[in-house]
């Protein structure tokens, strides 16, 4: 079953990140996917994530699928203008890759080539008004294609911010633009998360909340500094800081936020800090598995 079909069926869907290599090594891609099958709807194929270089996504996206694993190919909006943006997702397409994740993308400031050139010529938004066009038989320019995409777009939302307000607006118009799902940032206040899916439930989009386990108190300090967005309670930091296994602590905290927001949410999304030697045991203690 694929990711579309999942979502439609009102299962509880589950999909798990994985980022391409910094390199031609693709061995490690593999080991992740082997670890992921039979277990997840679906596996999120990062586009250069941090604004860091990366191999493309539409790759590892295909090898994936010839593995019989179903993807979502991120896309963003950085790196690429309007043909670039176009060409891409005709060539997933024809990879056979049905899922795309439409993003803006970090700012190259925040990466390993900071005076790179950041393109932006669309935001999420009008890729997604992109996306809709051509799984109509049309180009940005209304030119026919010679053969229409078949292309799920999804979006992201970060639920910690606020005012909710203007969350409302910018979510609102990627549905407006053609999103059919929605991927969350890093959940880690279930309050917080909670709050906003009681304001968005009348949206009726399906919303998987990501996950990301921690492994160490230091980890969760990077990600404060240097992931826009991302709010972690200090309750949870000094759980990590007192852990005699922070690993194991980590993967309980995130346990316990899944528990108390799979009610409110069609799905979760993990992703985790290295590798996802511990997603089915997360799986599992949540009874996910």
């Amino acid at each position: 079953m694929g990711l579309e079909e999942a979502i439609r069926s009102g299962k509880f869907i589950v999909t798990a990140e994985i980022c391409p290599p910094k390199g031609t090594d693709i061995s490690g891609l593999f080991s992740e996917a082997a670890l992921l099958q039979g277990i997840v709807d679906a596996v999120n194929v990062t586009d250069c994530p941090r604004a860091m270089v990366r191999m493309s996504p539409l790759v590892l996206s295909s090898e994936l699928i010839k593995m019989n694993i179903d993807t979502i190919m991120h896309l963003t909006c950085r790196d690429r203008n309007r043909i670039a943006i176009q060409s891409d997702l005709l060539a997933a397409h024809a990879l056979g890759i049905r899922n795309v994740l439409a993003m803006s993308g970090d700012f190259t400031t925040m990466g390993d080539h900071p005076y790179a050139k950041p393109v932006f010529d669309l935001d999420s938004v009008q890729m997604l008004q992109v996306i809709t066009k051509m799984n109509r038989g049309f180009d940005l320019m209304d030119n026919p294609l010679g053969g229409a995409t078949s292309l799920y777009a999804g979006a992201v939302v970060n639920p910690g911010a606020r005012p909710l307000g203007f969350v409302r607006i910018k979510l609102q118009k990627k549905i407006s633009a053609g999103a059919r799902f929605i991927q969350t940032q890093a959940v880690f206040d279930a309050d917080l998360f909670n709050e906003f899916m009681d304001e968005f439930k009348s949206l009726n989009i399906p919303v998987i909340a990501g996950i990301i386990p921690l492994r160490s108190a230091k980890s969760a300090g990077f990600m404060i500094e240097n992931i826009p967005g991302v709010k972690i309670p200090q309750a949870a930091i000094n759980r990590m800081e007192s852990a005699s296994d922070p690993v194991t602590e980590g993967l309980k905290i995130a346990a316990e936020t899944i528990d108390r927001i799979k009610e409110n949410c069609q799905g979760v999304h993990i992703m985790p800090i290295g590798n996802h030697d511990h997603t089915k045991r997360l799986l599992e203690m949540c009874s996910l598995l």
